[in-house]
């Protein structure tokens, strides 16, 4: 009886050490409902059920920065040792940096990065691509290609931006631009250049406009697949032969990398939403722990054309 005795109390002991050593993450998504963006929760979720002693808690912000700040503070009330935030509006972060130093829990944000990077205070940081290099790769292909077909003496194309209040979408145009004028690609205008939002349906119907205006144009390059998909499905509606443009993306989802395969997207771009989404994981729980977490922790694009897209075919 004794022994069965201490037995209980010593595994009660174990239980409330086990409870008092787990460690909670609160994240806020910007949203859920968005192909990339689902990928890189699930990544992220199915990440911490794979780690002993850590529970996250995962909030749809629904676009919302006023919503997503309170989540923030309700992460912060609830006592999570750290948050990891997808933000909705990189210019508006500022907020969440605030409120998270001044409680002083570790707050990583993944995937788009604040504006108020040099700023952030020693216990933040951030986990995503360099912009830099995704609008980059997509549109330096585009202009091989578009120069392979022999159209380097003029060429025309179509520009859909994402979200115009985000870093990624902002950084992506730029690329674009930047690209487009360099002297091997300056054979190339901007026929016109207008935001989707990032999203399938409002990029097929930007593109059913612009194909009445009766424009001539050779490329279409999106900030994102789904936008890229969106102009496809106008194009086929319209009976353009996919033959006759190239399209361009980024993020090479799964739905994109089909429609490569079915020969109507052309270019994408490989962003790691799981890589993401571990490494934001990762940081946030070294910082919970006292540990030094790079300000910017780097997860690289990767080009993807028809070539190559079959290494690609299980990752987001």
């Amino acid at each position: 009886m004794i022994k069965r005795t201490l037995f209980a109390a010593t595994a009660m002991t174990t239980v409330i050490c086990s409870a008092a050593s787990a460690e909670n993450i609160g994240m806020s998504m910007a949203l859920f409902d968005d192909n990339w963006l689902t990928v890189l929760r699930n990544g992220t979720t199915a990440y911490v059920a794979g780690l002993d002693g850590v529970d996250i808690q995962v909030e749809n912000a629904q676009n919302d920065v006023a919503k997503q700040l309170d989540q923030v503070k309700n992460f912060i009330a609830q006592g999570v040792d750290a948050i990891i935030v997808n933000p909705v509006d990189t210019s508006s972060t500022q907020a969440m940096t605030n409120e998270a130093e001044a409680a002083g829990v570790p707050l990583v944000f993944v995937n788009r990065k604040p504006v108020n990077l040099d700023t952030l205070p020693d216990n933040q940081a951030v986990v995503a691509s360099d912009e830099a290099e995704s609008g980059t790769l997509e549109a330096f292909e585009v202009c091989k290609e578009l120069r392979a077909q022999g159209k380097n003496a003029g060429a025309r194309i179509y520009i859909m931006m994402g979200e115009l209040q985000t870093q990624s979408a902002v950084q992506r145009t730029k690329d674009v631009h930047d690209v487009i004028g360099m002297d091997m690609c300056n054979f190339i205008t901007v026929v016109d250049e207008q935001t989707a939002n990032y999203q399938r349906g409002e990029a097929q119907d930007l593109m059913t406009n612009w194909l009445s205006a009766g424009e001539p144009f050779d490329a279409v390059i999106s900030n994102n697949d789904e936008m890229a998909i969106g102009a496809i499905q106008a194009m086929k509606a319209a009976g353009i032969p996919m033959d006759d443009v190239i399209v361009a993306g980024v993020d090479a989802t799964q739905d994109a990398l089909l429609s490569m395969a079915s020969g109507e997207l052309d270019v994408t771009v490989f962003q790691d939403a799981v890589g993401q989404g571990t490494g934001a994981v990762d940081a946030a729980l070294a910082l919970a722990r006292g540990e030094e977490v790079d300000r910017v922790v780097w997860i690289p694009f990767q080009l993807v054309t028809p070539d190559n897209m079959q290494q690609f075919a299980s990752e987001n």
